[in-house]
């Protein structure tokens, strides 16, 4: 039978022996101590951890198990480098606002607003009557107006009668020369006095006209004053409505002076407001300055009508530069980390190393590799989070490349 030892008496060797070899020689001593036991084998166990600590090698007899650095961490699928056509976009943020304003207010005087025929969002035409005033008081002077105009052409008549006669008497000596002066100077006076009877309707006619507030050209109404309200007497050159001229917006890109150089007019621009669908704009002009706070400059984009747009509206855009060929990666294998892009390439021995890359243009869900890798890289399509450099993975069978997105998607500038 295996001999046995006492349980605390061993308990005791274990921690007061200083080394493996002391351990066991207090062991052995107390092999022929009585009192309660255990089994011999369990003493080897606890030195040979003792003699583990005290910086002594482990036994050869003893063999560590198969070490588990040759057990893949992680089966995954590699992709390569593919090159493809990618545009170069600038792209930039800006407002939506409108193309030109008018602003359309009173004309006349203390009138009285007596109707409005327009409400914010309606589509006007030049001419047409937006309100109305109350003008009963300017035609009653108009009609006194032209009844004085009457009156003084019957006078201008009269007058011009007189002064033929006097001019026919003037050689017969019937009229002395003061008299026919006379006369003829009545003549030009009512006639004079008619012209000022005349020119008093035509101003009055055209107050009147003021009494009509008309569209000064298509558009939609955008905004209506706080005056514009029936029964209200507007002074004159108050504001009743604000008109978008033609409905015509335009997009205020803001771009940095930089790429300022690379754009021109009449280029077509990608407009991605928020909360609608893409619309496709084109340059009118280019600001000729730059602002000295941002270095920005502002770039006017024409947006096409009836798209739903609103003034106000924030957007972004993209100009496009134009296209080239590049090496690209799906955006998946692509790992950012402590603000650098990484990538996995799997070794001949199928290890991964960890290679940092500086990333450019994207196109759906692909992005251009500036830094060069070869052609035939084998590089982690996705899961690189779970890997660390060196790293031994089980590579699956490849599986077919997955369709390349037109170049005409949205390839943003990025820089690495």
């Amino acid at each position: 039978m295996m001999p046995f030892l006492h349980r605390k008496t061993v308990r005791l060797a274990l921690v007061l022996g200083a080394s493996a070899a002391t351990g066991l020689l207090l062991a052995s001593w107390l092999l022929d101590r009585p009192g309660p036991t255990l089994p011999a084998a369990a003493v080897a166990a606890p030195a040979a951890a003792t003699g583990a600590a005290a910086g002594t090698p482990p036994s050869p007899a003893a063999p560590a198990p198969a070490a588990a650095a040759g057990k893949p961490a992680l089966t995954v699928a590699v992709t390569s480098p593919q090159r493809e056509m990618l545009s170069s976009l600038i792209t930039a943020n800006g407002s939506i606002q409108a193309w030109e304003e008018a602003s359309v207010g009173a004309e006349g005087s203390g009138w009285r607003l007596a109707e409005v025929r327009v409400q914010v969002g309606d589509s006007v035409r030049r001419g047409q009557v937006l309100a109305r005033f109350d003008t009963r008081v300017a035609e009653a002077d108009l009609a006194q107006l032209r009844a004085a105009v009457a009156e003084g052409e019957a006078a201008a008549a009269e007058a011009a009668a007189n002064a033929k006669r006097a001019r026919e008497l003037q050689g017969s000596g019937a009229l002395s020369a003061q008299q026919v002066t006379q006369y003829l100077t009545a003549e030009r006076t009512a006639q004079a006095r008619l012209e000022a009877q005349r020119a008093a309707v035509r101003a009055q006619e055209l107050r009147l006209a003021q009494g009509q507030v008309l569209a000064p050209d298509d558009g939609v109404i955008a905004a209506r004053g706080t005056a514009a309200t029936v029964g209200a007497v507007v002074p004159p050159g108050q504001e009743l409505f604000r008109l978008i001229r033609q409905g015509r917006l335009e997009w205020r890109a803001e771009v940095a002076a930089a790429d300022l150089a690379a754009l021109q007019p009449g280029q077509a621009v990608r407009v991605l407001p928020v909360g609608g669908d893409a619309v496709t704009g084109k340059v009118r002009r280019i600001a000729p300055t730059v602002d000295a706070a941002t270095r920005n400059g502002l770039v006017y984009v024409d947006l096409p009508a009836g798209r739903g747009l609103r003034p106000g509206a924030f957007a972004r855009g993209e100009f496009e530069t134009g296209r080239s060929e590049a090496p690209t990666l799906p955006q998946t294998a692509v790992l950012l980390r402590e603000g650098f892009s990484w990538v996995f390439v799997v070794g001949p021995d199928d290890r991964v190393r960890q290679t940092k890359v500086v990333t450019g243009r994207r196109s759906g869900d692909r992005v251009e590799i500036r830094t060069p890798l070869p052609a035939d890289a084998r590089v982690v399509l996705s899961g690189g989070g779970f890997l660390a450099d060196g790293d031994l993975v089980r590579v699956s069978p490849v599986a077919p490349a997955a369709p390349a997105v037109p170049a005409g998607g949205a390839a943003a500038r990025q820089g690495g």
